[in-house]
């Protein structure tokens, strides 16, 4: 069976579960396990030889207790840190006693591990992959990762929730860091007293993942078929579900790994077994490929009756019931009774309630989302709203991903007459050719009522970068406000005018 067709039989939105080999296809400052110990290893002594050395002494018929290793090398590195105050890991000290004054105590091992993944430093040439993982977000319920760095909450826009927090979250839109992450050391788990500890109160953590496992597709990257990890969850699910069961079937045909392969273009899923040691063989989905482009584009293209980006509204309705306070909810079948500011939960018939999830002034603000997740199912909604044509709307770049909306021409002409008529307002001052924003924003013959004029003149007349005036409209802190408006609809003409 094909990728595609095996993913659209999804009936609900899948969750993600990446390992360290997604981190390393796309980050540049990305390690396996063990070539973060070596790397820190090497940078504590200035040689391999001590991490071959404590490795060896790790090996337990044929396989390294990296666990263990860790906590020598754990050991050894605050120890050094300790006795060179100003040396060679300056920088690491400052943060531990930064820390310490606020009674937290951070070790200096797993600071440097934060510091040294901190960054999201992706690979150029992965960029067009990346693209195409970004528009898998509108139909992504949650993640999962044991990845310490940030990579999926900067692409994916999901909430981090690490340790104990994962107990207290509403599973769409969240990121679930279930070994830590590099925003908060402490919560880093790498060596065996961590995952001791961690195993003692993981109890309720397994209880959550599990109603998600049983309810959503799980789509694992970054893992290979023999992975500890991924055998851990299979033995974790099947302590709780009986084998032979419906629920274990569903599962196992929810389940598939991408498994990457070198220079493989296969398109193929098979079925694989695991063989869990006190369990049963359990069979899996597998398809081993280097094209995750295919995989992104099977899952971007799926339908479901009900968006993720639905769920997660009602999501945080429910939770605001749940929180009590002044929040004024109704359940309604007359939409029209209520006021603009009510939070409501509709429920009736299609046709007594029509219901519009983005208004367009919302669309303008997802603008970006919308177009790197090319979500052509959200733009729908426009064939449905009243542009008024004294109204700022960017119809470019939709018009491309969704080409069936009414009246485009119009709208297109429209735009193009907005955004001229706002150029021709524009005082003499601000018509001078700047290379930067910062150029903009620094020259002091304009006056702070007039800089996003400049910005919308310099965007329109060629001054400035389209990669440059992008970074400043997603910074926007009021993506309601007219200039944002302006702008973006200069930028739309300038990057997808034909």
């Amino acid at each position: 069976m094909k990728i595609k067709e095996f993913i659209s039989r999804y009936r609900n939105h899948p969750v993600l579960f990446l390992g360290a080999g997604v981190s390393l296809r796309y980050l540049n400052n990305s390690y396996t396990w063990d070539g973060l110990l070596r790397h820190i290893s090497k940078e504590l002594k200035g040689n391999n030889e001590y991490y071959l050395d404590i490795k060896a002494s790790c090996e337990v018929d044929g396989c390294y207790d990296f666990l263990k290793i860790a906590s020598l090398i754990e050991s050894d590195f605050n120890s050094s840190l300790l006795a060179d105050r100003n040396g060679k890991f300056k920088n690491v000290n400052d943060v531990f006693y930064k820390n310490m004054e606020k009674d937290i105590n951070h070790s200096r091992f797993k600071i440097y591990i934060s510091i040294l993944l901190n960054d999201v430093d992706l690979k150029d040439e992965m960029r067009d992959e990346i693209s195409e993982l970004k528009k898998i977000r509108k139909n992504i319920a949650s993640i999962i990762t044991t990845n310490y760095d940030r990579f999926v909450e900067e692409i994916f826009e999901f909430q981090p929730l690490i340790g104990n927090d994962i107990l207290l979250s509403n599973p769409y839109g969240s990121v679930y860091k279930i070994h830590g992450c590099v925003t908060n050391p402490l919560k880093i788990i790498i060596t065996k007293e961590d995952y001791d500890k961690f195993d003692s109160k993981y109890e309720l953590i397994r209880a959550q993942l599990l109603s998600i496992f049983i309810h959503n597709p799980i789509v694992f990257m970054g893992y290979g078929i023999g992975d500890e990890n991924i055998k851990s969850l299979l033995k974790t699910i099947f302590t709780y579900v009986d084998p032979n069961s419906d629920d274990a079937n569903k599962i196992r045909d929810n389940f598939l790994l991408v498994e990457h392969e070198k220079e493989s273009s296969s398109h193929d899923i098979c079925e694989h077994d695991i063989d869990l040691e006190g369990f049963s063989t359990i069979r899996i989905n597998k398809i081993k490929t280097d094209d995750f482009k295919e995989v992104y584009s099977a899952i971007s293209d799926l339908t479901l009756p009900i968006s993720a980006m639905d769920i997660r509204k009602v999501q945080n309705v429910v939770k605001e019931i749940y929180a009590g306070g002044s929040i004024k909810v109704n359940i309604t079948e007359d939409l029209d009774s209520l006021n603009n500011n009510d939070k409501i939960i509709a429920i009736g018939s299609a046709k007594t309630i029509q219901y519009q999830y983005q208004t367009s002034a919302e669309m303008m603000g997802n603008y970006f989302n919308i177009i790197d997740e090319s979500n052509s199912q959200i733009l729908t909604l426009i064939n449905k709203y009243t542009i008024q044509k004294t109204q700022y709307f960017p119809v470019f770049a939709f018009s491309i991903i969704y080409s069936n909306i009414n009246n485009i021409k119009t709208f297109k002409e429209r735009q193009r007459e907005k955004v001229q008529s706002a150029i021709n307002l524009i005082s003499e001052s601000c018509k001078v050719k700047h290379n930067t924003i910062d150029g903009i924003l620094s020259d002091t013959s304009v006056t702070e009522s007039n800089k996003n004029n400049a910005v919308l003149w310099s965007t329109f007349n060629g001054g400035l970068s389209l990669e440059e005036v992008e970074g400043y409209l997603r910074g926007f802190p009021d993506k309601s406000d007219t200039p944002y408006r302006r702008i973006l609809c200069a930028y739309d003409i300038k990057k997808y005018g034909t």
